[in-house]
């Protein structure tokens, strides 16, 4: 430490004061009269003070400001957060919570969330956990050890988990046919930074909203179906499922594709594959349920975002919104009602799927919204 330097009222001491030394003298040994009130200081005597301040030959006050800093900066500094989500489902039993949080703080994670539910009818669990992996014991690359100390602690609770890491950006690949709303959507929510994710590619079964994606910068591939058979269907699925593979596409977003995948298909993109239905299911599956919805004289119509399954707009449903009409509304009005909620649930879903926020069980979903 740099020394300070002492001051009394004979002028300035001849030896610093070392942050290492302790004064056990008076400053001044003569004894101090009673304070008295000063007389006036003159201008003329503030100037000679001044001059004869300058004359005297004393080092400068001065502090190690750079190590200061320094010191400052070791002591202060953090790594960058790694961020990751663990989510697990296993039956309702005591002490997991406690062992999954003595895990993650064994390997010097942080736990910054934690939200769980108890499904009281089939007795399971489930637990998202949000964590830093930025200070893991074993390094926050070599996240595969932790990865097998969650798999033998999964063991022993019988517990289906997974961990998603925020530094792998989710490649998405969104299917169309003719209807533009949800894709407009979800191109101006992703451009916006709402979305977190990478859109390679448009693909469609129509030539129609290829302009949107040259708009966006997006590839769009147009994969015909010139006949509605079988055949002719299985050779597009290959078609689709080889372009996957290609780009490395870890979700599907169905934004108004209006065709049907085999079961085939669907069971190879269980869980990652999101369709947006244009009613309140499960009423008015299949086409035209606006139309339905008129004839049956509803009052309230809704949008249904879910997961593709091959049975028809049966699928784990994971965010559903309606809105009221009246008997003034006509099939024209409820088309441009219902295509605001279906805007609105679809990009609510891909979020939710985005940030790892829902499970699948059986044919429902858990979802730690926010």
């Amino acid at each position: 430490m740099a020394a300070a330097w002492g001051c009394g009222t004979q002028g300035l001491l001849s030896q610093p004061i070392t942050g290492n030394q302790s004064v056990k003298t008076p400053l001044c040994s003569r004894k101090v009269a009673p304070r008295q009130r000063s007389p006036p200081v003159t201008q003329a005597q503030l100037e000679a003070a001044v001059k004869t301040a300058q004359v005297v030959d004393t080092p400068p006050v001065t502090f190690p400001v750079k190590a200061v800093a320094e010191h400052q900066t070791v002591a202060h500094a953090h790594p960058k957060p790694q961020l990751a989500s663990l989510l697990i489902q296993c039956p309702d039993q005591k002490g997991v919570v406690a062992a999954l949080a003595q895990l993650l703080y064994g390997f010097g994670c942080n736990i910054l969330e934690s939200d769980q539910y108890t499904d009281q009818t089939t007795g399971t669990y489930f637990q998202r956990i949000r964590f830093d992996y930025s200070e893991c014991l074993v390094g926050p690359t070599n996240t595969q050890v932790l990865e097998h100390a969650v798999g033998e602690l999964a063991m022993r609770y019988e517990m289906e988990w997974r961990i998603y890491y925020d530094n792998k950006v989710k490649r998405v690949a969104i299917l169309v046919s003719k209807l533009d709303h949800c894709l407009y959507d979800l191109l101006i929510r992703l451009k916006a930074g709402e979305l977190s994710c990478q859109v390679p590619v448009i693909i469609s079964n129509h030539p129609d909203l290829a302009p949107i994606a040259q708009q966006f910068g997006v590839a769009f591939r147009h994969l015909p179906l010139p006949r509605a058979d079988a055949e002719s269907k299985l050779q597009q699925e290959a078609a689709i499922e080889q372009l996957l593979e290609e780009l490395d596409i870890d979700l599907l977003v169905l934004a108004r594709y209006m065709q049907i995948f085999s079961q085939d298909f669907c069971a190879r993109h269980a869980d990652h594959t999101i369709n947006i239905h244009h009613s309140f299911l499960p009423a008015f599956e299949g086409a035209k349920p606006y139309h339905k919805a008129h004839e049956r004289g509803v009052k309230i119509i809704g949008a249904t975002a879910h997961f593709a399954t091959a049975e028809l707009d049966a699928g784990p449903i994971i965010e559903q919104d309606v809105t009221r009409i009246t008997h003034r509304d006509s099939v024209k009005d409820m088309l441009r009602k219902g295509r605001d909620l279906e805007r609105l649930v679809l990009a609510r879903a891909v979020r939710w799927v985005l940030e790892d926020r829902v499970l699948v069980h059986g044919n429902k979903t858990v979802v730690f919204n926010d």
